[in-house]
């Protein structure tokens, strides 16, 4: 928000300079971005008034002016400018003045311009005429009949003739952009900071005139109002007739310059004005283009067409708030007017809009046709319908003030639901204990009274009802903030917590630490993904077309097809890394993720997605296989105290080898099986779809569910005071008998004097019969409290003998 200190000053009391100004501000909460000085480097320019011009001797392009600076005489210029005429009042830069520049189509100076007198095309020029930008104003707020010209001063200037243009037009002031959070939509206007700095240095806030003159006709007899929406709060319009169109005074260009706003003609500087000094949009309709002069407030039919202001025409949804006539729309509402309906030279009756409609749907709408406006920008933030009226009042006050229109009485309001301010509690011992301070209720009362809020309430209670343009105060703690505010962040103690306080890592983080340690330790590098993800990339693993790995949550506007939906699953990523260094010469590459999977939820399709993290593992190159793999993943999982797990061959996923692939299952903390995931080897027409010229393993697991069901308590056991025995075993099986089976059936089999399952080889070859293969363990045994005879390991082991025999059809070696 660009708030001039001088326009400021005209509702407030404030006197201090711009530095002191800021800084109190700051301390009092409205941080500001900039604070910058105009008029500055301007020296030597004065007012002159063109009495004379003739065309240039030598020069199709240029003309020689006789200027007119009062007493100091005549000067003699000559320009290229075609916007000049006789009895224009320019400023005019002499002999030796100094200006910011640029000039006219060249690059800004450094330090700015220095104008002497010389010759053009033969013809003495005493100086130069000044545009707004060579007096360094953006061309985007020169005014409108200014523009790319030289700049023509409103009104009459006869008595400042001669004088610097900085004190006879009062360039002189500081302009502030101060930074507005989404929660203050009240002081996105110039009363808004005048409320906050009478309240920052306890003045008077003073508030425009608002009463017009009575007149023999009233507003009602020439329009009607019809609000078929809830979208719209409020909708008031005000008639003013016999419109005359022509420059703004020199005071109000001025003001709406400083606030970054180009004059157009006192229509519409009126408005503009008005909506900055009250933060209210409105608008101007030229009563001709309203058909059965009534105005309709309500939504557009889906596919409608609509030519805006600005030329364009865009086509409208269902959704989108209009103002209608009794034929036509007329107006995109809180957005922007339509091209028929605009304020022209020959305008002659005119209907002030003052309105407020619900924020959402006019940034709904703006974001739809792709149109955002001042209005639309404010709409967004939040209007306080209450400020309707008075901002109409204020545009007709303004009007009658220029003589540039006839206000009719009344105004037709359509208001149906009046809004009105929360009151809220808030307890003087409260507002201490959180402030740390000792401030007594008759200073808290009167900070309120200052933001203009009612208090009522005894002791410690206070009853508190703001203005209705705070609605960001609805709870207790909010006036804590106004207290705090207003006593000064400066002047609050500085205490520290009266509690001890450690921070400390969830499970889940301690446990991506360690397997990041962990996997490194074993030689694998961390790799980092994007986490986008498609069909195309499944469909190059091998994913089936059913197959939940599709259930996306789908990108709404995707950067492109690639990147269409987030990714369910990790592995995808994963080749395509190893792909990528396989195909740049890398030998042999262990790399993991820690990463982020998206799933739509279940419960509600249109919340937001079920977030998960996964465990990916993958690995190519010399010493690589099935079995290197598993035992990262078992070493992996013991170190995270997972055990007991099993691994269940796995032939229907085809991102895997069909032989060579298996599912990962292990017990939760209640005792069910759970499956942590799946391994193998890849895929071989998966390899090549990577670009990977040989074998390659990987292993993705569910790693919330690693987190789950880990218990890393330590729970300490007294070494065994007896000795074990040990028992080897070969057992020649059939080749499809998983070694897996063979260990359950063992541990069914055995009772508690086994201590130990362990395989140590598994053999094919000459000795052992084609199909066939053998397979050897080592068992342990022991008792805890004594030393077991050969007897009782011999009846124990022969028991597991046996078990295997009978189901699995094993035959000693």
């Amino acid at each position: 928000m660009l708030v001039s200190l001088e326009w400021l000053k005209d509702y407030t009391d404030v006197n201090v300079d711009a530095k002191e100004f800021c800084d109190c501000m700051i301390m009092s909460g409205s941080n500001l971005e900039t604070c910058e000085e105009l008029g500055t480097g301007i020296s030597g320019v004065k007012v002159g008034r063109i009495d004379k011009i003739e065309k240039h001797p030598d020069a199709d392009k240029l003309v020689v002016c006789q200027v007119n600076l009062g007493a100091e005489g005549m000067l003699q210029i000559v320009t290229g400018a075609t916007n000049i005429y006789e009895g224009a009042y320019v400023p005019v830069a002499t002999d030796n003045s100094h200006i910011p520049g640029p000039l006219h189509g060249q690059p800004k100076v450094e330090g700015g311009v220095t104008i002497t007198k010389g010759k053009l095309r033969g013809v003495e020029s005493d100086g130069m005429l000044c545009g707004p930008q060579e007096l360094g104003y953006d061309d985007k707020i020169a005014p409108m009949i200014s523009k790319d010209g030289i700049w023509l001063f409103p009104g009459n200037w006869d008595e400042h003739l001669g004088e610097e243009i900085t004190e006879a037009l009062g360039l002189h002031d500081y302009r502030i952009d101060f930074e507005i959070t989404p929660n203050r939509p009240d002081c996105l206007s110039m009363l808004g900071m005048a409320r906050e700095a009478a309240a920052t240095f306890d003045t008077k806030l003073h508030y425009p005139e608002l009463e017009c003159e009575k007149t023999d006709e009233n507003a009602s007899d020439y329009i009607s109002v019809e609000v078929k929406s809830e979208l719209c709060k409020r909708y008031t319009a005000r008639v003013i007739k016999d419109v005359k169109i022509e420059q703004s005074p020199w005071w109000l260009q001025k003001r709406l310059m400083a606030a970054g706003m180009r004059p157009i003609n006192n229509m519409v500087d009126i408005t503009n004005f008005v909506m900055l000094e009250y933060g209210q949009p409105l608008h101007a309709f030229d009563i001709r283009s309203i058909a059965g002069n009534k105005i309709i407030v309500d939504t557009a039919k889906a596919g409608e067409k609509f030519t805006t202001l600005d030329g364009v025409e865009r086509e409208l949804f269902e959704d989108t708030l209009m103002i209608n006539d009794a034929e036509k729309p007329i107006a995109v509402a809180g957005i922007m007017g339509g091209l028929d309906s605009e304020i022209v030279e020959d305008t002659n009756t005119v209907v002030i809009e003052s309105a407020t409609f619900l924020g959402a749907n006019v940034r709904m709408s703006s974001k739809k046709l792709g149109l955002r406006t001042e209005a639309s920008g404010r709409y967004e933030k939040g209007i306080d319908p209450n400020l309707c009226e008075a901002a109409a009042d204020r545009v007709c006050k303004l009007i009658e003030m220029l003589g540039c229109g006839k206000v009719l009485n009344g105004c037709v309001d359509v208001y149906e639901y009046p809004e009105e301010a929360p009151t809220v509690c808030a307890r003087v011992s409260r507002i201490n204990k959180v402030l740390g301070t000792d401030i007594s209720r008759e200073q808290m009362v009167e900070y309120f009274h200052r933001l203009e809020m009612e208090v009522t309430g005894e002791g410690d209670d206070m009853f508190i009802t703001p203005p209705t343009v705070r609605q960001d105060l609805l709870e207790e703690v909010d006036y804590v903030e106004e207290v705090a505010r207003l006593y000064g962040y400066n002047n609050l103690p500085n205490t520290l917590p009266n509690v001890a306080t450690t921070g400390e890592m969830s499970k889940s983080w301690t446990m991506r630490n360690l397997t990041r340690d962990i996997l490194c330790g074993m030689g694998a590098n961390e790799i980092q993904t994007f986490s986008f993800s498609n069909n195309k990339i499944l469909d190059a693993v091998g994913i089936d077309e059913d197959s939940w790995e599709r259930n996306f949550v789908e990108v709404i506007n995707p950067m492109g097809e690639d990147t269409s939906a987030m990714r369910t699953i990790l592995m995808p990523s994963m080749l395509e890394v190893l792909g990528r260094n396989y195909s740049r010469g890398v030998e042999k590459a262990r790399a993991y993720e820690i990463g982020i999977t998206f799933m739509k939820n279940i419960i509600d399709p249109n919340g937001l997605p079920d977030e998960s993290r996964n465990l990916v593992i993958g690995a190519y190159g010399k010493d690589e296989d099935f079995f290197t793999l598993k035992g990262m993943i078992v070493t992996l999982l013991e170190k995270l105290a997972i055990t007991d797990l099993k691994f269940v061959a796995e032939s229907e996923y085809r991102t895997y080898h069909p032989g060579r692939c298996a599912r990962i299952v292990a017990h939760d903390q209640f005792g069910a099986e759970v499956e942590l995931g799946i391994m193998g080897e890849i895929h071989p027409d998966v390899c090549e779809n990577f670009g990977i010229g040989g074998r390659a393993y990987g292993a993705e697991l569910f790693f919330d569910l690693l987190v789950e069901i880990s218990n890393k308590e330590i729970q300490y056991q007294q070494l065994p005071k007896h000795p074990s025995s040990s028992r080897d075993i070969a057992m020649v099986v059939d080749e499809d008998v998983l070694v897996g089976d063979m260990e359950e059936v063992i541990k069914e089999a055995s009772n508690e004097l086994l201590k130990n399952v362990k395989l140590f080889d598994v053999y094919r070859g000459e000795q052992v019969a084609e199909g066939k293969k053998s397979v050897a363990f080592s068992l342990t045994y022991r008792h805890d409290d004594r030393t077991l005879t050969d007897e009782e390991v011999d009846s124990a082991h022969k028991t597991i003998v046996d078990a295997l025999t009978e189901k699995i059809g094993a035959v000693i070696r």
